[in-house]
């Protein structure tokens, strides 16, 4: 299942994260506020329980997330991208991994993971801005499943269909996240329009 999630104000924080003159301070910024207004869609599912609660004139029933929630980033892209999502779901933990693929063999190899125990627990929101091909992704996808993940979504800010099939082939478990879905992949497997290398424009490299 994907969702393509999209309204006024992500278009044009989108549009200003698009444009190759925006610097990567105003970048940071606006990849954060795409995630802020994504938030509340990605979320929609959370489980709640009831708590009692003192207002300054009664008590009341209030409400807190009664599932456990991990964000795992994958890196270095992703980083730029949790800062939103961590703003509305403070109470999740933060996971990261890091992939590369040998050159001879093409398989994945992970260089670092850092997970927390149990991962069957959790709901694991896997967070990459850009889904292309979609290899990277699935990758990351079967590492934690590996790990005994069972409950994953992939949130990202561009893809192309590509890759959400490659997703829906290998793993029809996962939910898929995108504020847009662009045009194609270049003969480099690059997403047009995109916005560049994430990573780069982020980190101002």
């Amino acid at each position: 299942m994907y969702k393509i999630i999209t309204n006024p104000l992500i278009q044009i924080k989108l549009s200003i994260i698009r444009n190759k003159n925006t610097d990567s301070q105003s970048f940071y910024e606006n990849l954060t506020d795409v995630a802020s207004l994504m938030s509340p869609y990605v979320f929609a599912d959370l489980n709640l329980k009831t708590e009692e609660i003192a207002t300054p004139v009664a008590n009341t029933l209030g409400y807190k997330a009664s599932d456990k929630v991990l964000f795992v980033v994958i890196l270095r892209a992703g980083l730029g991208f949790l800062e939103g999502f961590r703003r509305m779901v403070p109470f999740a933990k933060i996971g990261f991994l890091g992939m590369y693929r040998d050159e001879e063999t093409l398989m994945p190899h992970d260089y670092y993971k850092r997970l927390p125990a149990n991962l069957a627990d959790y709901k694991v929101y896997l967070l990459d801005p850009m889904l292309a091909t979609g290899g990277s992704a699935c990758d990351a996808i079967n590492s934690l499943k590996n790990a005994g993940a069972k409950d994953i979504s992939f949130v990202g800010l561009v893809g192309a269909m590509d890759g959400i099939k490659k997703i829906e082939e290998s793993n029809s478990d996962v939910k898929i996240y995108l504020a847009s879905l662009d045009e194609k992949l270049n003969e480099k497997g690059y997403i047009i329009p995109g916005l560049g290398d994430c990573g780069d424009r982020t980190f101002g490299l």
